[in-house]
Order: structure tokens, then C-alpha cells, then sequence
């Protein structure tokens, strides 16, 4: 009996450091709690996020207990990625925005339009009156869909009252800007308080896809009566852009 005990638990215990290997240094699933980066990802959203794509610091591992002081194996997030990052006021608390500014550069909303380095990044409407989340309360928005280098997605914007102009950002060495595609709806580092700049230690890293989605507004996964219209089957597997 000892024995068949000692060997469970040893059992037990190598499969616990094979699970902290593999989410430290390779794949982490992450849920999206909130709707700041609408229509792109939605409440209920399940996706994994690969963590080896910007090299690893003490945020690869669960908790932020790793041993690593600076980033190692380093490689720079591109413009437009949808990355998870620990934000800056407490470095303990995830987020998920896309990077729209890199280290050195100057951002800025002029009359509702995005500026970088004194040039207009491009958008144009696709939608009137489209509704999106806000919290628990349904915005109409405007969507349009922006191009940025090498990526093309979907941005929302209030179709009255959206965030106009802001004084210039200046981005220091190793830090990056983020918004949210839900631009009037995010937390980012617009505030510069709660977010601000993020710098590249506290990248966490990028997310590649959705492997499942469920619409928590509709119901709890319990009630499997309910599983016909809670679960978004057409977002499984979704690619990230």
C-alpha cells in the first residue's frame, strides 16, 4: 500500500513539472474576461497563447516566480500583434491588446484618426451601427478595418463621442504602446496611470488562436441544456489576425 501511494504520488508530481515546463516555455491557455478587444475577441473566448515567440522573463512562469531577472532569447513583437502582457501598475494582472507603437516612436489621436510618427494609419468603414459589448451593456459602434504593416483587422468605434485627440506619446527604449481594438472601450496604454507603456519584460506572449468560446451571458457551461446557443462553435480554431 505505501508503495502504490509513493509511486501516485510521484506520478502526480512529474506530471505537475511537465505541465509548468510546457506553459512556462512553450503554450498557455488564457480566457478573455472582457470586451476590449471587440469584434476581435469576445467575452467567453478560450485561446492559447505561445510563449517562447518574444523569449521569456520571470512572467513565463506561472506566478512571475521565475528566476530569470531580464528577457532572454529576445525577439521584438511586430507591429499589429495581439499579445498578453502583465501591465505595469501591479506586474501581476494579464492583459490582451494589440501593439500598434514600438520603442522610440511617437503616437498620437488627432480628430479621431491614429497617427504614428506624423503619418495617418489607414482605415476605412466597414459597418454602421454594428453592436458590440461594452462591460454588460450593448454600444453601437462603427466598424472599421485598419491597416497597419502587415496586418489588416477590425477596429470599433463609438459612432458618437469616440476618443478624439490626445496629447503626443513619446515611447521609451524597450517599451511599446497597445490598444485595444475596442477603442473606446479599453484600458490601455492611453491611461497612463493604470497601463501606460508596457515595457518588453513584461510580455508574456502572443496569442495564435481560439480553440473554444462560449457566451457566458447566455448561461454557465453546467446547464448543457442551454449548450445549443451559449457555445460558438464557429469560433473554434479561429486564427488570431
Amino acid at each position: 500500500m505505501k508503495s502504490f501511494i509513493i509511486d501516485n504520488l510521484k506520478t502526480v508530481f512529474y506530471a505537475l513539472l511537465i505541465a509548468i515546463f510546457i506553459r512556462s516555455f512553450f503554450i498557455q491557455p488564457f480566457y478573455i474576461p472582457s470586451s476590449s478587444m471587440e469584434p476581435t475577441l469576445q467575452v467567453g473566448d478560450r485561446l492559447f497563447v505561445t510563449k517562447y515567440t518574444y523569449g521569456f522573463s520571470k512572467h513565463s512562469f506561472p506566478f512571475s516566480l521565475g528566476p530569470i531577472k531580464e528577457r532572454i532569447f529576445y525577439s521584438e513583437p511586430k507591429r499589429g500583434d495581439v499579445v498578453v502582457f502583465k501591465t505595469p501598475s501591479d506586474n501581476r494582472t494579464d492583459y490582451i491588446k494589440r501593439v500598434i507603437g514600438l520603442p522610440g516612436e511617437r503616437l498620437q489621436f488627432i480628430d479621431g484618426n491614429l497617427f504614428i510618427n506624423d503619418l495617418e494609419i489607414f482605415k476605412s468603414k466597414e459597418k454602421n451601427n454594428l453592436k458590440v459589448f461594452c462591460g454588460n451593456k450593448e454600444i453601437k459602434v462603427n466598424i472599421f478595418s485598419e491597416k497597419i504593416e502587415y496586418k489588416e483587422y477590425l477596429t470599433a468605434y463609438f459612432n458618437n463621442g469616440s476618443f478624439q485627440n490626445s496629447d503626443e506619446y513619446l515611447i521609451p527604449p524597450d517599451h511599446f504602446f497597445f490598444l485595444g481594438d475596442n477603442r473606446d472601450c479599453s484600458k490601455d496604454s492611453r491611461y497612463l496611470t493604470s497601463v501606460g507603456f508596457v515595457e518588453k519584460n513584461n510580455l508574456v506572449g502572443k496569442a495564435r488562436f481560439i480553440f473554444f468560446s462560449s457566451d457566458i451571458r447566455l448561461g454557465n457551461l453546467y446547464e448543457f441544456w442551454k449548450w445549443k446557443k451559449i457555445i460558438r462553435v464557429k469560433r473554434f480554431f479561429k486564427k488570431i489576425i
